[in-house]
């Protein structure tokens, strides 16, 4: 049986101490480093007196410190749910009040022993099951993030496949770019580090930075590059700027959360021509359960888009049409899955039975997590993405929810009536457009309705363009918005 995460990555720290485990802000942090901050918070952690088997939510951007706290909280089996960094107000308390989690002290006071000796909140019931490691979050496509626990032994099987398929092991050094409530940290952080790897910290704030990015490459080489499609964007611009080959160490590409352009795949081969470049599909709820090897050549020609590939050992997948059944055979339909690695499911009993179903013949073993993605098999057996099967989108690798970016815009006052779309864009594969109709004699502006929005959505989910009309939006006959008309006119 396979050590819990947790142990291994002690025992890595045992066997290799002085190997560098994390680089961070110009330096490395070493396996014995780690261990030794993980430890302290350990002790920090006990001395607040929370119930045992209560989860903690640890609210706090990525560093070496907080990365040692979620390691303590796992060491001593107690369940953390880790949230956006950024996320406040009430999608915060909807996730505390969802798992019962207590918030933690700033991991800098945990990780030095300075904590005091209070923590926000009381303890509350938990529903989050027995055997839980990690809560991750969905993206809050509603404006509230959904809590998805993970179990240990769902991480731990996940870290070994990850490991295995794409060669983590002492010495690899992998880029950490997603920030650690998103699932591909599962790879990024956790895979590297129970594995003998670094990782190459992206400090949060500066993610957007392609000098940031340039200098962290220079400064600490890696072999392995996760990320969503507008990462490879910003590698792009900084590979632009002289001073030398960052990416010449890169052995794979991981290009995941999106679908990936025709121009992003063309450019990939220039950036990393020493690479293997890979196509991985998942989501929170089953984590990676299809990967691809690209050829940047042939596929856009074969498919018209990057095929997601076939599922990982152990995953298993099929094709619902709209009346139910299992697709045989080349055709169209939601993608449903089930995985070694997924979650126990919801905690609300109402979203839980919404979206993780039995299998359609009755009889498969499940329980099979409908994802919503629209999917095309191929005549070869080969995937492609088609879209989402109601108002869902992807921008920047996070599920948003146009109806509800539409809601949060008609809440404003100054209102009318608002519609979004996702139209194509070449940095980020998608961005959000709203036409809004104004109330008459409104002079309100994108600034400050931005600014209204952004208290009930996510940061994805603020429309990157927004323009203003003052005429109603055209309607159908049964009084539904023409979107196809007010499409056209864009």
């Amino acid at each position: 049986m396979a050590l819990p995460l947790a142990e291994r990555i002690a025992t890595v720290a045992r066997r290799h101490p002085e190997n560098p485990a994390l680089f961070w802000q110009g330096r490395a942090v070493s396996y014995r480093d780690l261990l030794a901050m993980a430890r302290t918070a350990e002790k920090s952690i006990a001395a607040l007196r929370i119930p045992e088997g209560n989860p903690v939510a640890v609210v706090a951007a990525k560093s070496p410190e907080s990365i040692a706290v979620l390691l303590a909280c796992m060491h001593t089996a107690r369940p953390v749910l880790v949230p956006a960094a950024d996320v406040t107000g009430r999608p915060l308390d909807g996730l505390l009040a969802e798992t019962g989690a207590l918030v933690l002290p700033d991991p800098r006071a945990l990780t030095t022993g300075t904590a005091g000796p209070a923590v926000a909140g009381k303890p509350a019931e938990s529903r989050v099951p027995e055997g839980t490691a990690l809560i991750l979050t969905t993206s809050g496509s509603t404006g509230f993030p959904k809590a998805v626990p993970l179990p240990a032994a769902a991480i731990g099987a996940f870290v070994e496949w990850a490991a295995a398929t794409f060669r983590i092991r002492v010495g690899t050094c992998v880029l950490s770019y997603a920030p650690l409530n998103f699932d591909l940290s599962l790879f990024d952080v956790w895979t590297t580090l129970s594995h003998g790897g670094q990782v190459a910290l992206v400090a949060q704030d500066r993610a957007a930075q392609p000098g940031h990015l340039r200098t962290l490459l220079r400064q600490c080489p890696v072999h392995v590059v996760q990320g969503v499609p507008m990462l490879f964007q910003l590698l792009a611009a900084a590979e632009r700027h002289p001073g030398g080959d960052e990416f010449a160490s890169v052995a794979d590409v991981l290009v995941t959360g999106d679908s990936l352009s025709s121009a992003g795949l063309a450019a990939l081969p220039g950036l990393f021509p020493r690479a293997r470049m890979h196509n991985v599909y998942g989501c929170t709820e089953t984590n990676d359960t299809f990967v691809h090897e690209m050829d940047p050549d042939a596929d856009l020609g074969r498919y018209g888009a990057v095929p997601i590939g076939r599922p990982v050992e152990g995953v298993a997948a099929d094709i619902v049409t709209d009346d139910g059944t299992v697709l045989e055979g080349p055709g169209h339909g939601e993608l449903i899955v089930t995985s070694p690695f997924q979650t126990s499911g919801y905690l609300d009993p109402a979203q839980h039975a919404k979206s993780f179903v039995g299998h359609p013949d009755g009889v498969t073993p499940g329980p099979y997590y409908r994802t919503g993605d629209l999917v095309t098999r191929h005549p070869d057996g080969a995937l492609t993405l088609d879209g989402r099967s109601d108002f869902l989108v992807k921008i920047h690798g996070i599920c948003i929810n146009t109806a509800a970016v539409e809601g949060a815009l008609r809440s404003h006052p100054e209102v009318a009536d608002a519609v979004v779309f996702a139209l194509p864009d070449e940095r980020t594969g998608r961005r959000l457009h709203a036409v809004v109709h104004r109330a008459a004699g409104s002079m309100l502006n994108s600034l400050r309705l931005r600014e209204h929005v952004a208290a009930e959505l996510p940061r994805a989910g603020i429309p990157s363009s927004i323009e203003f009309v003052d005429a109603p939006l055209p309607r159908t006959a049964t009084g539904k918005i023409d979107r196809r008309s007010v499409a056209n006119s864009l």
